[in-house]
C-alpha cells in the first residue's frame, strides 16, 4: 500500500498556503476541500478561495462583506462558548459565496450582454443618428448608425455609454465596426483608438429620470464612479467589426460601460469637420445574476456581494455529462462535512494521494522560491 503523508500537519502552515496558493482552477480547490475536515478548515480559515477569487478579479477588493439570500438549510442556533463562534461562520460563509462566485465564473456562457443604450456625448442629428442604432446589426437594409457631431479639431474625443443585463457582468471583449458611407474605403468614420470604463452611477437615481439615449446633463464622471479603466486600444479605419479583447476577463460592479473614442481621421466633404460614426457595438461576457447581485454602499464606493442560494446557476451544455456533474458537486461541495460525520478512512486516503501530487508538483515553484 502506498505511504500517504498529509503535508499540511509536517509543513509550516505558511508554505502550505503558498502551495495551496498556487492551484488556479476551482475544481482543485474543490479536490482539497474534499480530503477531510481538517483539509476543509484550513482552506477555510486562510479563505483560499477568497484569494483565487481576488486573483481572478482585482474588482472584488471593494468588497465589504458578503451574505447569502434564500438559504434553506439554516444551521441550528450557536451556543455560547461553542467552537462554532461568530467568526468562523463568517469565514464559512465567504468560504461558500467565494467558491460558488469561482465556479460560476469559471463555467459561463458568452452572450452579448447589453441590455439598453443610455447616451452619447454629442449626436448630430437625434434621433436619426443616435445611439441607439448602434445595438442594430451591423448590416442591414438600410445605413443605421450614430453619428456624432462635427469638430474642427481632429482631437475631440466622444463617449458612449450603455447599461449592462445586470449590475454584476464578467466582461471579456468590445466589438465594434464603424460606419462606412457607401461602401467607400475614402468615407470610415473610425476613431484613432478606443479605451473602455466600467463602473456604477453615483446614486441611485441619477439615470431614472432622464430619457435613455439623450446625452448627459453633465460629464459622465459627475454622474458615475469608474471601477475600472482599459489600456488604449488602435482602432483601425475600416468599415468592419474589430475586436477589442480586455488582458484579463473584468468584473464589471454596476452594471454600466463607457466607450471613449478618441481622435477622429475622417472629414465630412460637405462642412470640412470631423465626425465619428459606429455602426455596431457588442458587448461580450456573461451575466452574473439572478446567482449574484451587490449593493453599492455610498460614499465609500465598497459594496455587499449577495449570493441568492435559490438562484439558477448552470453548467455549458457542451460539457459531458460525468463533467457537467462534477460541475454540479464542484459547488455542492461546500456543505459536505457539516454533518458531523467522520470521513471514511479509505475515501480519505484515496483524496490525500491525489492531492499529495498536485502539492508535489507545487512543491517545485516553492524550492523555485526559497532558493
Amino acid at each position: 500500500m502506498e505511504v500517504c503523508i498529509d503535508f499540511l500537519n509536517w509543513l509550516d502552515p505558511d508554505i502550505s498556503v503558498q502551495i495551496l496558493m498556487y492551484l488556479e482552477d476551482p475544481s482543485d480547490l474543490v479536490h482539497v476541500s474534499s480530503v477531510s475536515r481538517s483539509w476543509r478548515d484550513f482552506v477555510i480559515a486562510n479563505g483560499l478561495f477568497k484569494h483565487l477569487c481576488l486573483r481572478m478579479f482585482p474588482q472584488l477588493s471593494r468588497v465589504a462583506r458578503v451574505m447569502e439570500l434564500n438559504k434553506c438549510r439554516a444551521k441550528k442556533p450557536v451556543e455560547v462558548g461553542s467552537s462554532y463562534s461568530m467568526e468562523w461562520e463568517s469565514l464559512a460563509r465567504d468560504h461558500r459565496v467565494y467558491a460558488t462566485l469561482a465556479q460560476v465564473c469559471t463555467s459561463f456562457i458568452f452572450e452579448d450582454c447589453i441590455s439598453e443604450a443610455i447616451s452619447a456625448s454629442s449626436t448630430d442629428h437625434y434621433p436619426d443618428e443616435s445611439i441607439h442604432n448602434t445595438l442594430l446589426p451591423a448590416y442591414t437594409w438600410r445605413a443605421s448608425y450614430w453619428s456624432s457631431e462635427g469638430q474642427s479639431n481632429p482631437a475631440v474625443p466622444e463617449t458612449l455609454i450603455y447599461k449592462l443585463k445586470s449590475e454584476f457582468c464578467v466582461i471579456t471583449e468590445i466589438n465594434i465596426c464603424p460606419f462606412q458611407q457607401h461602401l467607400s474605403s475614402l468615407h470610415i468614420y473610425s476613431s484613432n483608438s478606443v479605451r473602455f470604463r466600467m463602473g456604477h452611477p453615483k446614486g441611485p437615481y441619477d439615470l431614472g429620470s432622464r430619457h435613455l439615449g439623450d446625452s448627459l446633463p453633465c460629464n459622465a464622471d459627475d454622474t458615475f464612479i469608474w471601477t475600472y479603466t482599459s489600456p488604449e486600444f488602435p482602432m483601425a479605419q475600416e468599415g468592419c467589426l474589430q475586436n477589442f479583447r480586455l488582458p484579463e476577463p473584468v468584473l464589471c460592479i454596476g452594471g454600466i460601460l463607457q466607450i471613449e473614442l478618441l481622435g477622429r481621421v475622417q472629414r465630412h466633404e460637405m462642412d470640412g469637420l470631423f465626425y465619428i460614426c459606429m455602426s455596431y457595438v457588442q458587448v461580450v461576457g456573461c451575466s452574473l445574476s439572478p446567482t449574484f447581485c451587490v449593493e453599492i454602499l455610498e460614499p465609500s464606493g465598497t459594496f455587499v456581494l449577495k449570493n441568492d442560494m435559490q438562484g439558477k446557476s448552470y453548467t455549458p451544455p457542451s460539457l459531458p455529462k460525468n463533467e457537467a456533474q462534477g460541475n454540479k458537486y464542484a459547488v455542492e461541495f461546500i456543505d459536505e462535512y457539516e454533518s458531523g460525520e467522520e470521513e471514511d478512512e479509505a475515501e480519505v486516503s484515496e483524496h490525500v494521494v491525489t492531492c499529495d501530487k498536485t502539492a508535489h508538483h507545487c512543491l517545485f515553484y516553492i524550492d523555485g522560491l526559497m532558493a
